[in-house]
């Protein structure tokens, strides 16, 4: 993989302004459309109420310059616990809050569906691996159809946690998929050692939200 040779064209960014928010939304539309998600719609864009949660992160990936993918970050803690995986598998989700585990949410993880780089969603992914070692959390989530778990099963090692199911939002089903970040660190990092972080970047990517109950960005 090229990825250690990528990273001087890669730039992650926190969508902050409304152009930069809209562009996200934009390509969210193209790349679920392409992929059979989602059917047309007149305002071409996806969006919803998670954006907003002050428990997210919205990143932009550019390449070069261009915006080439998307992923939406949600830290979950006890007092914290703003998503769409919550909201839909809160049975298996809430409880375990309740006893005080700390969880990543990726969502929205997408990628813009012209582009030919096969290190592209790993380099995007890599996202929910800084901010899992960011805030040393326990698990590290993802819900996607039965066709992507296979995916995150072989590349990060997640187990899935549900059979397939109507999901909000989609045409397709939808699964939960989990790993412990804290026992599979190691091995993913000697396998992909780009899912590697320095402190500084972690800071620089997940400052700290003083108006939330949130540990610290490490």
């Amino acid at each position: 993989m090229r990825g250690a040779t990528l990273f001087g064209n890669i730039d992650y960014r926190v969508a902050r302004t409304q152009g930069e928010k809209e562009a996200i939304y934009a390509l969210r539309y193209q790349a679920f459309l392409k992929s059979g998600l989602i059917p047309e719609s007149d305002d071409k864009r996806v969006t919803d109420k998670y954006d907003d949660a002050m428990n997210s992160w919205v990143f932009g990936v550019y390449v070069a310059g261009h915006l080439k993918g998307s992923i939406r970050i949600h830290l979950l803690t006890k007092e914290c616990r703003e998503s769409l995986c919550v909201d839909r598998y809160g049975d298996i989700l809430n409880p375990r809050l309740d006893r005080g585990e700390v969880f990543i949410d990726a969502a929205r993880f997408v990628g813009d569906p012209d582009i030919d780089m096969l290190e592209l969603p790993y380099m995007i992914m890599r996202l929910a691996f800084v901010a899992c070692e960011a805030f040393d959390v326990d698990t590290e989530l993802a819900a996607c159809t039965p066709e992507h778990a296979k995916f995150y099963s072989k590349v990060f090692l997640h187990k899935q946690l549900t059979q397939p199911a109507t999901f909000p939002g989609v045409n397709h089903q939808g699964v939960l998929m989990a790993s412990d970040y804290k026992a599979v660190r190691d091995r993913l990092c000697q396998r992909l050692p780009i899912l590697r972080s320095s402190a500084f970047e972690r800071r620089m990517l997940f400052g700290v939200r003083e108006q939330l109950p949130l540990p610290a960005a490490a």
